[in-house]
């Protein structure tokens, strides 16, 4: 289900997986009930920094030592109802391509989360000043 008039805009162009879309355009497709969201930072992350309310939780890797999750497979399939598409949320935008490219093999149409959900590090390597979910203003939490 579409509800802009250009399908597709906003979707940049990727390689293994359906697209990269700007932070602003995940919210809207998940508000619309067009998309899951699926966070795959570990819990740890997602308990001290913050989390996105209704996303679904699904780590991509383990924490300590960052092993891959060998249930994510069978968890993403679980969270996502078939026909739906799936954006795959991280810290900064670079596990989710691997995430979405996991994805996209297991058939499903997968777009990763541009900036994720702290941007870029900035000059001193901090990270939430330099886009990000959290510094354009979306909705999210934390305990």
């Amino acid at each position: 289900m579409q509800t802009d008039s250009t399908p597709d805009a906003g979707v940049q162009a990727a390689t293994g997986y359906a697209g990269d879309i700007p932070p602003a355009l995940a919210w809207q497709w998940m508000q619309s009930g067009e998309a899951v969201l699926v966070d795959v930072r570990t819990d740890a992350e997602r308990e001290w920094v913050g989390f996105v309310p209704g996303a679904v939780p699904v780590a991509w890797k383990q924490w300590p030592g960052m092993a891959l999750n060998p249930g994510f497979d069978d968890a993403l399939k679980a969270a996502v109802p078939a026909g739906t598409r799936v954006l795959l949320l991280c810290r900064s935008g670079v596990r989710s391509m691997a995430a979405a490219r996991r994805a996209a093999e297991l058939g499903l149409e997968a777009y990763n989360i541009l900036e994720g959900f702290e941007g870029g590090a900035d000059e001193q390597a901090q990270r939430g000043h330099r886009g990000g979910w959290r510094m354009r203003g979306l909705p999210w939490m934390q305990k």
